[in-house]
């Protein structure tokens, strides 16, 4: 179960997320532009191009994230691409349920910083999640573990190298989730996961996220 403060304002974050069809048509041009001419999305829309859209998980990847979360005991928890933070109270509040821990994420867009940091104020988890301004591959440098679950959502260019930051400070048994990774800029991170002896991977219904796990060492 997911407490009433957190769902409330999940409630209400899941509908503003509605209105990013509104947004998105500002970026679509370019969007098709790198599609078309087989350029790399994420060297083409820039996260300030994104900045007021919400780009969210789904209720049911957010619950599924969630279970994963409980599931695993998940104790220590670090995300790639916080945006507004939904996905971080999903988790978050799969940590407290487990009994207490830190969730760890990241954001590169200062006005979604602050946003995040506000929701995560509002659903009472301000003692369990944390937002990490600016570059990952820099503010994720000094991140300890063992860490249970690592959630990849930000620019997917950008999975490979998170991966390689991360990957010696999981713990054996841990999950390692991956959202788009039907978008084109995520091939690279897929042949990695799916090539190493380290982790066993599946594609999960819908094609959209990709969920390994890690090996003993």
């Amino acid at each position: 179960m997911i407490s009433p403060q957190v769902a409330g304002v999940l409630d209400r974050l899941h509908r503003q997320a509605r209105g990013d069809w509104l947004k998105l048509p500002k970026v679509l041009p370019r969007a098709v532009y790198a599609m078309v001419t087989g350029r790399s999305m994420m060297r083409t829309v820039t996260p300030a191009m994104l900045k007021n859209v919400y780009i969210p998980v789904s209720r049911n990847d957010g619950w599924l994230l969630h279970a994963l979360a409980r599931g695993t005991d998940a104790r220590r928890i670090v995300e790639f691409g916080a945006s507004f933070g939904i996905s971080t109270l999903y988790l978050a509040e799969a940590v407290r349920a487990n009994g207490g821990g830190q969730v760890i994420t990241t954001e590169i867009e200062a006005s979604k910083c602050r946003a995040a940091e506000a929701n995560i104020r509002e659903a009472g988890l301000e003692g369990v999640a944390t937002v990490l301004e600016g570059d990952a591959l820099e503010t994720l440098k000094d991140v300890d573990g063992p860490i249970d679950l690592l959630f990849l959502d930000g620019w997917k260019d950008l999975y490979v190298p998170v991966l390689d930051l991360i990957a010696p400070k999981l713990r054996p048994g841990a999950v390692i989730m991956a959202d788009n990774v039907n978008m084109p800029d995520t091939k690279p991170y897929l042949e990695r996961v799916r090539g190493d002896s380290r982790f066993v991977s599946a594609l999960l219904p819908g094609g959209r996220m990709e969920c390994s796990w890690v090996l003993a060492a």
